[in-house]
């Protein structure tokens, strides 16, 4: 039989590899309804789908920590029409990392896997990926999470306390200069978290607030495109925040967008000429030798405000699974010196031009 290493690197290679064409796929196009819970679950019929969970938390002694689970689903469209049960028709990843502000240490784990077997699977219904004991699953009052990585686990709970965020207009989420370019979006911002996280055999009860991201498309970059960043906060107020900026080949500004929902409910898209992110201090990882903008100013509509990490190293080695090394990491934020909310920051494209 295959060891692990090697269905991994199948696996891999199918989602590098596979040659099937943007309009093979199901398409995001305007008008389009979401419909819960039905979208809380899978769209298998498009290219690429992701669950995003991210969580600032405290423990019991006070400590600071970043939680992120982000499961990952792909069609490669290699071997619909193989009859065998191993034929890799959906593809499932993930990634989980937990970030400890008094070491200063990032401990990180990935997953691969065809789906199938009853191992991985990703339910059409409503939110349940599972990759072997690795599962985000919805529940009566919102998600539940539970990792098992080689460092440390979660069994955590996500209580809603606010509706659903429509990301762009109405959940369809321009991400280029061509209406493909798109994803369906949408968010569920100030989450509750309780639960508890273990660390090399130890278990500490957590509470804090997190995001997930709910978000498929099957074009989501234009080919100019080298990657983006992505900032998405809790605002102290109740309120949240989300601003993203498409980069092209020098850096610049290929689209952006956002969206800030007040903490009384009114709700403002932002236009791409409405964001920007503007690098205050950057960070070299000494492992890859890449640079990442860590601290940011963000302009988003008629708010201004400066991002710093909880800790500069904050990079991901996911070339084991998606096949690419990125930052991503707990944030805070202020705005005229004032807190103003805190969540997480995504920097893809840095390293190597991201592919989708």
């Amino acid at each position: 039989m295959m060891d692990r290493a090697a269905v991994l690197l199948a696996i891999v290679c199918a989602w590098l590899c596979g040659t099937a064409l943007a309009q093979d796929y199901a398409q995001v196009k305007p008008g389009v309804e979401l419909q819960f819970p039905r979208d809380h679950g899978s769209h298998p019929q498009f290219r690429t789908e992701w669950w995003y969970l991210t969580a600032w938390v405290k423990d019991a002694r006070g400590g600071d920590l970043g939680i992120q689970i982000t499961f990952f689903r792909n069609r490669p469209r290699v071997a619909e029409d193989n009859p065998s049960r191993f034929a890799p028709r959906q593809l499932l990843f993930a990634h989980a990392a937990l970030a400890d502000a008094k070491t200063g240490k990032l401990l990180h784990d990935q997953r691969a896997a065809r789906a199938g077997f009853g191992l991985a699977e990703a339910k059409e219904d409503r939110t349940g990926v599972v990759i072997d004991d690795w599962s985000l699953s919805q529940t009566a009052s919102g998600y539940s999470a539970k990792v098992a990585a080689r460092e440390f686990a979660y069994a955590l709970d996500f209580k809603v306390t606010q509706p659903v965020l429509l990301q762009g207009e109405r959940g369809l989420s321009r991400k280029g200069p061509l209406p493909a370019q798109a994803s369906y979006y949408y968010s569920q911002p100030q989450l509750a978290v309780s639960g508890s996280i273990t660390v090399r055999g130890e278990k500490r009860e957590v509470s804090g607030t997190a995001w997930l991201d709910h978000e498929w498309s099957s074009e989501y970059l234009a080919p100019q495109a080298r990657g983006w960043d992505w900032v998405g906060l809790n605002l102290t107020d109740g309120g949240a925040l989300m601003a993203f900026r498409i980069r092209d080949g020098s850096g610049g500004t290929l689209w952006a967008g956002g969206a800030h929902r007040a903490a009384d409910g009114p709700v403002r898209v932002l236009a791409p000429g409405e964001v920007r992110f503007e690098p205050l201090r950057r960070w070299r990882s000494p492992r890859t030798q890449t640079e990442y903008p860590v601290a940011l100013r963000v302009q988003a509509g008629n708010i201004e405000f400066e991002i710093e990490p909880m800790m500069d190293d904050q990079e991901l080695d996911s070339r084991a699974s998606t096949g690419t090394i990125y930052w991503e990491g707990a944030v805070s934020a202020k705005s005229g010196g004032k807190p103003l909310g805190s969540g997480y920051l995504e920097l893809t494209g840095y390293w190597r031009p991201l592919r989708l």
